[in-house]
């Protein structure tokens, strides 16, 4: 289908000015938008689609969709179609592993229409030409951040734009970060998907602000909630522990550039990231120690998330398996644990965490050195403001009732995650609960106490944390050992120990180098200086028992009860009580951040009153589209934030950040020059082509030129793209074609064939003794097998450094070796099979230009007898060759992700795992057999071996 099909107009549903201007834009030319988070992406999108829909005889793919965009758009443009009434809209086809059938997915190409197809499969359907690519009338591509040279989306759109120089291209994106990291990022990035435009909106452009803050503005209330002074302890001593890491690495890396790594970078969401890919390179020579402060980054970046975000009850909790996850085994040093559990930052947290869930108290008597426990039970400051503002919306409506308007009148509370909104959910089912016994008539009437609280929602929580802790003490004993005499409670670490010989004063702190204390002077820490786990002892839990099970008899209590477990209730005994109706003015509805999809959420609920449990820039900037849509709905925001807290800083510095990115972007467009080595769409011109074609070498003293007639070809296994080789063979002119091997990755003459392997699949397949089964079936069907083994780009090109390997040399057979050692393995394989070449290679890209060295004087590779080699009797090489039409997305029966796992089962065979999968119609059909029957399809041994596999008590194999 030809490009001549233009879209005509159509209905569309784009209210705003700068929207229909972007709209207008896209359908005049090919460009790159890059649109601010929150701005309507996903609406721009499905409007651009419906105006090609319903023009008809189009051809339209989508690229790089994700699943829950693929419905957004599948229902956006059926809404769409039925509005305008479009008799030749058609709506969307989603293409992906659940169309087994090469031959249905020929024939909607051939009726045209708007696809979205997964990379895997439109890329070999391409190649295949199963989808002939001047077929197709333009393609629009999602996430365009995401594309590089390597990905499988540059290939796809290389492959279109050499056959097909006049369909559409058109990419989005609304995450300008990307395109601002490295050297000419955003014409890279163009260059990657042949555009030669890019069309910048941020929220500071002048006909977005224009239609955004015009008289339409949405009522803002910001509220800003300070946070207890515990909180505010902890979350400082939690920014102490990650300088301390910060410092510890830089320390430990002095190589590296580091001018980011400091606290404020700290606070971003990709830190982690970021110090990761600095230390990729060479990971593996790393120190242990980097490696274990650069995993405790994470963690105490997720500590002060969650210290904002869960109750005081839940983050103790979380403490607890952080602490027993990092603490240190028996008999190590300082020297092998993580630093920031030796500072007293981290002992600050761990005590004041547990303080705003009880606190320790004297007993009167004569024991009065024993301790008891009297729950706190601190709770979030956001949920009182939350209280008062929804009793604020109350009263506004029944004292000043709003204008009759479009609005639903629902309350929408907007969370960060789903386990927030579950808090809130239950925090607003009993927050007007009292846990306390009846009062006495005399009593006087306190008003205080009949505001909401989350006293009774503290208490529970705080009694099945008690329960919890018990069978973590109990699983943690069994564990760890050292920690029986805290358990039995031998030693209480709270109590002051009596002077010992030789020993300080009770009164007095020995200093310690690195800031902790010594065990005889502090007895919470560890002989080598890190923390002791807290656990409670017995007669405290039951004094802390005592203390919140008093509501249990409480009227109040059993209200709270009854409305917690209605939920739980069987729906057939009373259908009128568990279904019910409620008017949308009466509901409270708390829904999480899903990006676009809270567009859904606002045209859906039309509330009128949003509250912003915790702020998130995006959706602001979907509230004031919201709004400058619709003239007739009002809108009222509450927006809560913790002042001077990490949550404040992220925010600001999220704005900052895309504020910068953007002007960066619009800097680099300006001065973005062209250079013009290709035509118009980035594709070399026909005589280029053929001169790349011509393989030029000298011998003898003189020149050989050899020109073929056909450009080089390469027989590629359908497994093999999901690695960026296949696309970086296509970019050196050499023709793909895809099939179903089973011996071999990459075909490269009739005599080459490589087995390609990145260290980690090199690693399992010495394992599993896979890569011992695939040499020999290699060495059977080709004269020169060759191994491959690649490297990533990212990382050093090196492994760990040879040592001396005759202790570890006890098996010719390197799928019986008992030696750990990935070298001695490799060494090993050779002796196994002298003749086998192994390739080294540091990149995808050395090893393209390898392949092109090998196949300089080769004839060129026949695809059936590539696919006839290992076939059974009776088994077809066409039935090969067409299912690499077909097999990304799992041939006939079974996908490739069943099929890769079924691969690593003992005694399943590049040879025989054809007759399972044409037998078997799922993984779970074959753990389910006998061995008389997978018998008769693998052979009595092979099958013994499986059964065996799916059968093997996990358990009795740990305790063994």
């Amino acid at each position: 289908m030809s490009a001549s099909s233009a879209p005509q107009p159509v209905k569309l549903s784009l209210p705003l000015v700068y929207q229909q201007k972007l709209f207008e834009e896209l359908r005049k030319e090919d460009e790159l938008v890059i649109l601010a988070r929150g701005l309507g992406l996903m609406r721009l999108i499905t409007n651009l689609l419906h105006s090609y829909d319903a023009a008809g005889n189009n051809l339209i793919v989508v690229v790089n969709a994700e699943d829950r965009e693929n419905a957004w758009i599948g229902e956006a443009l059926a809404e769409h179609a039925a509005i305008s009434m479009s008799p030749k809209a058609r709506g969307l086809t989603v293409v992906n592993t659940d169309f087994t059938s090469v031959g249905t997915r020929e024939k909607m190409y051939a009726q045209g229409g708007i696809f979205s197809i997964t990379s895997r499969i439109l890329v070999v359907d391409l190649l295949t030409n199963l989808l002939n690519p001047e077929t197709i009338t333009g393609m629009l591509v999602l996430h365009a951040d995401r594309i590089v040279a390597t990905s499988l989306e540059a290939f796809i759109f290389r492959i279109y734009r050499q056959k097909n120089k006049v369909g559409f291209l058109k990419a989005f994106s609304d995450n300008p970060d990307p395109f601002t990291v490295g050297f000419s990022p955003l014409a890279t990035m163009m260059r990657n998907m042949f555009l030669r435009k890019a069309s910048l909106w941020p929220r500071f452009h002048v006909q977005v602000a224009q239609s955004l803050e015009g008289k339409k503005k949405a009522e803002v209330i910001e509220l800003e909630v300070p946070m207890t002074d515990s909180m505010r302890e902890i979350q400082t001593a939690i920014m102490e522990c990650v300088e301390i890491s910060i410092h510890e690495l830089k320390k430990e890396n002095t190589g590296l550039e580091m001018e980011d790594w400091n606290l404020d970078s700290a606070l971003t969401r990709n830190f982690d990231r970021m110090v990761r890919r600095q230390l990729e390179p060479n990971w593996h020579r790393v120190s242990w120690k980097t490696k274990q402060i650069a995993g405790d980054l994470t963690v105490l970046r997720g500590m002060l998330q969650s210290l904002l975000a869960l109750d005081a009850v839940s983050f103790l909790q979380q403490l607890d398996t952080i602490h027993a996850a990092h603490k240190p085994a028996p008999g190590t040093t300082r020297q092998t644990e993580s630093p920031w559990l030796f500072s007293d930052a981290a002992q600050t947290i761990f005590e004041t965490a547990r303080q705003r869930v009880y606190s320790s108290k004297q007993k009167a008597g004569p024991n009065s050195t024993i301790e008891s426990l009297k729950p706190v039970l601190e709770e979030q400051p956001k949920w009182a403001v939350l209280a008062d503002v929804l009793e604020e919306i109350d009263r506004d409506l029944y004292f000043e009732p709003a204008v009759r308007d479009d609005s639903n009148g629902t309350i929408l509370v907007m969370c960060a995650d789903t386990d927030t909104c579950r808090q809130l959910r239950d925090y607003l089912q009993t927050m007007h609960i009292r846990p306390r016994t009846a009062k006495k008539v005399e009593e006087v009437y306190d008003p205080e106490e009949d505001r909401p609280s989350g006293a009774f929602l503290m208490r529970r929580k705080l009694r099945n944390y008690l329960n919890w802790k018990r069978e973590f003490a109990q699983v943690n004993a069994t564990l760890f050992s050292e920690n029986q005499k805290a358990l039995s409670g031998a030693v209480d670490p709270r109590l002051p120990q009596a002077r010992g010989r030789g020993g300080a004063p009770a009164n007095k702190r020995r200093r310690v180098r690195g800031g902790g204390g010594g065990v005889g002077s502090n007895p919470s820490r560890h002989e080598n200086g890190s923390i002791v786990q807290h656990f409670e002892k017995p007669n405290e839990v039951a004094d802390l028992m005592s203390e919140i099970q008093i509501t249990e008899d409480d009227a109040g209590g059993q209200a709270a009860e009854e409305i917690i477990t209605f939920a739980t209730a069987d729906p057939l005994e009373d259908m009128d009580d568990y279904y019910q109706l409620y008017d949308m003015q009466d509901l409270v509805v708390i829904h999480a951040y899903e990006g676009d999809q809270d567009e859904h959420v606002l045209e859906e609920v039309k509330p009128k009153y949003i509250i912003m449990y915790e702020p998130d820039a995006s959706f602001i900037r979907r509230v004031e589209v919201y709004r400058s849509s619709h003239n007739d709905r009002n809108v009222r925001v509450y927006f809560l934030y913790y002042g001077g807290s990490v949550e404040e800083q992220r925010y600001l510095s999220s704005v900052r950040r895309e504020k910068d990115a953007f002007t960066k972007l619009i800097r680099e467009r300006a001065s973005m020059s062209i250079v013009m080595t290709t035509d118009s769409h980035g594709v070399e011109d026909p005589e280029s082509a053929f001169l790349r074609t011509i393989n030029t070498r000298i011998a003898g003293g003189g020149k050989l030129a050899k020109a073929t007639a056909q450009p080089p070809r390469v027989v590629v296994d359908v497994r093999e793209f999901r690695s960026s080789l296949p696309s970086l063979l296509h970019g050196r002119s050499m023709v793909i074609v895809p099939c179903m091997l089973t011996v071999g990755d990459y075909i490269l003459s009739p005599n080459i064939c490589v087995e390609r392997k990145s260290v980690s699949d090199l690693i399992s397949s010495f394992k599993d003794g896979r890569l011992y089964a695939q040499c020999e079936t290699m060495f059977q069907h080709y004269r020169n097998p060759m191994l491959l083994i690649e490297f990533d780009q990212n990382k050093s090109f090196t492994l760990e450094p040879f040592a001396d390997l005759s202790g570890s040399l006890r098996s010719v057979n390197p799928e019986n070796a008992g030696a750990n050692d990935l070298q001695s393995k490799i060494v090993l394989l050779t002796l196994a099979f002298p003749k086998l070449r192994i390739i080294w290679s540091s990149s995808p890209y050395e090893t393209a230009e390898i392949f092109e060295r090998l196949k300089a004087l080769e004839e060129e590779p026949d695809p059936v007898a590539a696919v006839r080699a290992g076939l059974g009797e009776g088994e077809s090489p066409e039935d090969g060759v067409n299912e690499g039409k077909g097999a990304v997305n799992g041939g006939s029966t079974f996908n490739m992700e069943a099929q890769e796992m079924l691969g690593k089962v003992p005694g399943v065979t590049p040879k025989n795992i054809r007759n399972i999968t044409a037998e078997a119609e799922n993984v779970r059909e074959v753990a389910n057999m006998e061995v008389e029957e997978l018998g008769r399809l693998v052979g009595r041994e092979a099958a013994g071996k499986i059964v065996e596999f799916f059968k093997k008590d996990v358990l009795e194999d740990y305790s063994g």
